[in-house]
């Protein structure tokens, strides 16, 4: 797989981290610190200290990804002043657009339908498509 979709889930690990780390390390810290499987498709987000590199690690079906980008100018938004856990989600829109420098910070989103079974789904019980949670 290249590239990323909605059909993910996405995680912002909310403290700074060594951008040297690689994905022995960074998967060390989903099953560490997160508590959960860095192999289950997710994909986990790592800002460094600074704000200016981002990587993105994610298992793609046979072997993990390391994505990174760093910036030559301005720095990513961090979004340490979010409440809750460690492990933070974050939509696929909402991703796009921390990355592309747009802020998130009184950002207001709509509400849109979104179907029981996601499309080409169709006849396929939840329970089988998500693990027997309910929820895509």
């Amino acid at each position: 797989m290249i590239g990323f979709g909605s059909h993910q889930r996405f995680y912002l690990y909310r403290s700074s981290v060594d951008m040297r780390k690689g994905l022995w390390s960074l998967g060390g810290i989903v099953r560490q610190e997160l508590k959960a499987d860095p192999m289950d498709g997710s994909v986990y987000v790592f800002f460094s200290k600074s704000y200016q590199t981002v990587k993105m690690l994610v298992w793609d079906g046979d072997g993990f990804v390391v994505y990174m980008k760093r910036l030559e100018r301005g720095r990513f938004e961090s979004l340490t002043s979010v409440e809750g856990e460690i492990k933070y989600e974050i939509s696929y829109q909402h991703l796009v657009m921390l990355l592309s420098g747009i802020s998130l910070v009184g950002l207001h989103h709509r509400l849109r339908y979104r179907p029981t079974n996601p499309p080409g789904l169709q006849g396929t019980p939840m329970a089988e498509v998500t693990g027997g949670s309910g929820t895509v």
